[in-house]
């Protein structure tokens, strides 16, 4: 009893004292599982960041729009606007880097499937490839791939760690989804998995959310619990045994992602940067992507709905959207600028408020799912650091080729598996073509090379597109592997002068199943 007095004393300091509400009716052992949560707790923190997210909210109708600014121009980049000497100097520079050993990758891999109704992690989904293979069997052949490119242009036998950071509820299934696949081919020395943090879920008025009677609800600390679970798991200091100096960080759902991208690394490195960000053109003022830009003088994602309607639609002598830089979630880092952060900075990074609808236990202790929002999550986002970063580099890529994100099921309009589908199918139909191969129907009568892509991904369009020939329907089923090509390169040999029916599937001669040419 004594022990349940002096805990109770302990919570209810801080307002939470609810959490021992059913506590005469449980177990020995349930029990002893809510007392060690609880006192797992760092409470203080909990109930400080709760009153910055109230702050922060009460804050969030203010217009950020006097205090923006476009982007500086000596930072900016482009692959559509760089020339070809250009590119291949930042190639090979960023080549130098990773045959030297000097660059990792980092996968930010705490999401569930949930939108897409599954139960396992986002990056086990198959979209429906010709392949079969999922978000993380793509990653794994595409670094497999760079290593090969990276050693062979460096002469030596060249290593690019994966750092891969998961959440509670992706860690155990992502370690056996690996160790069933063979680690996909990587050396498995050479893949650390690491776990970040949860915080509690609250209420609206400051109550942790109790999911059952001797449970409280919790849900990861966002992407930017990244730079305190590299402190945890003391990841900094892997780093420095491998010799890493350079970090390439990008999020799971991204199904045209370039993994340890060369031409990006060579990009930031010729700029000096400490920190760097891939973009893409915002499309529209309303695309609901936040942008990078400068917020009093220091760089910052200004999310959409922080930006009024006017200041979305600014456009330069150009016709460009000012605020154009759309964020993807993938980023450079120095591992200096890293040790900066988690050291001095990470404390100083404030927590999101991301209202959900959090299942709970009621007055009877059932579980309880509603139907409206009830309650919030605190996450800190990834890109909350760039307000630390003296020397920053910002390169555009061109959306078709790098960015299609896997967000929600079939449903949903966009950034579903259809689209990632198609649009990974998209870039391999134009690498063959560039590489001098062709497609054409069983009677070899030519495919158009730029055919519509209606039908496929919004079948509801069918009757719409009824006069159209069924072989001008995209994407062409298309597919390279992976350990056959990085970005397009290398296939003339495999694919000049040759007619393709589709599907066609390029398969590498280590994979199971032999090339389909």
């Amino acid at each position: 009893m004594a022990h349940y007095e002096e805990l109770l004393k302990k919570l209810s300091a801080h307002g939470q004292g609810h959490l021992l509400d059913f506590w005469t009716t449980l177990s020995e052992s349930d029990r002893s599982r809510l007392t060690s949560e609880l006192n797992d707790l760092d409470l203080p923190h909990i109930v400080k960041s709760f009153n910055n997210c109230t702050e922060d909210l009460r804050r969030s109708n203010e217009n950020l729009d006097d205090r923006l600014e476009p982007l500086p121009k000596d930072v900016l980049g482009s692959v559509a606007r760089s020339e070809t000497e250009t590119l291949d100097r930042y190639r090979t520079e960023g080549l130098n880097a990773i045959g030297g050993g000097k660059v990792a990758v980092l996968l930010l891999a705490g999401g569930q499937g949930t939108r897409l109704g599954v139960t396992y992690p986002k990056g086990m989904y198959d979209v429906g490839l010709p392949s079969h293979k999922t978000l993380y069997h793509l990653q794994a052949q595409r670094l497999l791939k760079i290593q090969e490119i990276a050693s062979k242009h460096s002469g030596k036998d060249c290593i690019v760690p994966w750092y891969i950071m998961m959440s509670e509820q992706t860690k155990e299934p992502t370690e056996q989804f690996f160790k069933k696949h063979g680690y996909f081919g990587l050396q498995p020395q050479n893949i650390v998995m690491f776990e970040q943090s949860t915080m509690p879920c609250m209420t609206f008025d400051g109550k942790i959310i109790l999911e059952t009677a001797f449970s409280y609800a919790k849900a990861p600390d966002g992407n930017g619990g990244l730079y305190n679970a590299l402190q945890k798991a003391r990841i900094l200091e892997d780093f420095d045994t491998r010799g890493v100096e350079y970090l390439h960080v990008y999020c799971v759902d991204n199904i045209l992602v370039q993994i340890a991208d060369p031409v990006f690394i060579g990009f930031c490195l010729s700029k000096g940067a400490a920190c760097g960000a891939k973009v893409v053109e915002k499309k529209v003022p309303t695309e609901p992507v936040g942008v990078i830009c400068m917020l009093n003088g220091k760089y910052h994602v200004a999310e959409y709905s922080e930006i009024s309607l006017k200041t979305a639609e600014k456009r330069n002598a150009e016709g460009k959207l000012v605020f154009n830089a759309g964020g993807i979630a993938n980023h450079f880092f120095t591992v200096d600028f890293m040790k900066l952060i988690v050291r001095e900075k990470e404390s100083e990074l404030r927590y999101h408020v991301a209202k959900k609808k959090i299942p709970y236990c009621n007055s009877e202790g059932q579980l309880v799912k509603p139907p409206q929002v009830n309650g919030i999550k605190m996450e800190k986002f990834i890109f909350d650091i760039f307000q630390f970063a003296s020397s920053f580099a910002i390169w555009e890529v061109l959306r078709e080729d790098e960015f299609s994100p896997l967000k929600s099921g079939y449903d949903a309009a966009t950034d579903n598996p259809a689209t990632c589908r198609a649009a990974l199918m998209d870039l391999h139909h134009r690498w063959i073509l560039k590489s001098g191969g062709k497609f054409v129907q069983e009677d070899n009568t030519n495919i158009s090379d730029i055919p519509s892509c209606m039908n496929s991904i919004h079948p509801e369009n069918d009757n719409q597109n009824s006069h159209k020939d069924d072989s001008e329907e995209s994407p062409i089923e298309c597919e390279v592997s992976p350990l056959l090509s990085y970005s397009g390169e290398g296939l003339e040999d495999l694919v000049k002068g040759r007619s393709f029916v589709p599907p066609v599937v390029l398969w590498h001669d280590a994979e199971t199943r032999q090339s389909q040419l």
